[in-house]
């Protein structure tokens, strides 16, 4: 599979802005703090956000915020903002299978279909659960805790 820890820093990232943004200026370095990552690929992820709309980030001691409300950023619309999954999909298929072969022939026509209903289950599951959702449980985790 092809998806990578970029999907997960953004979620971490839009939730930490979520719940400081108010309170704090929110920069990469804050966010690399919580995260436990190289700033550099924290700055790599917000500025991917902020393409897609999701962040308005200012460079220097500006920090970030979010651009639209937590119900309106669905798990799908952060995947396809941070994730390169490109357009072979999730599942990158080997690039030779031996065309004479009785299962190298014919591994595409049993494999492939299964495989883009994997990819579009998730897909949908998705873009069912927003950041509002992932808060929610945040914040109850949290209260369990105190």
């Amino acid at each position: 599979m092809q998806i990578t820890s970029r999907f997960t820093i953004a979620v971490h990232a839009l939730a930490f802005i979520d719940l400081f943004q108010d309170k704090q200026r929110v920069t990469s370095n804050v966010l690399a703090n919580s995260i436990q990552a190289n700033p550099v690929i924290i700055r790599t992820v917000l500025a991917k956000l902020k393409d897609a709309g999701i962040i308005d980030a200012r460079q220097g001691s500006g920090g970030s915020r979010l651009a639209k409300p937590l119900e309106d950023i669905s798990l799908y619309d952060i995947y396809k903002a941070v994730d390169t999954v490109d357009e072979t999909g999730l599942f990158h298929f080997h690039e030779n299978p031996h065309p004479k072969c009785i299962v190298g022939g014919n591994i595409h026509a049993a494999l492939d279909d299964k495989l883009q209903r994997v990819q579009d289950t998730m897909e949908a599951e998705l873009r069912n659960i927003t950041m509002a959702d992932v808060i929610h449980d945040l914040e109850k985790e949290i209260n369990q805790k105190k």
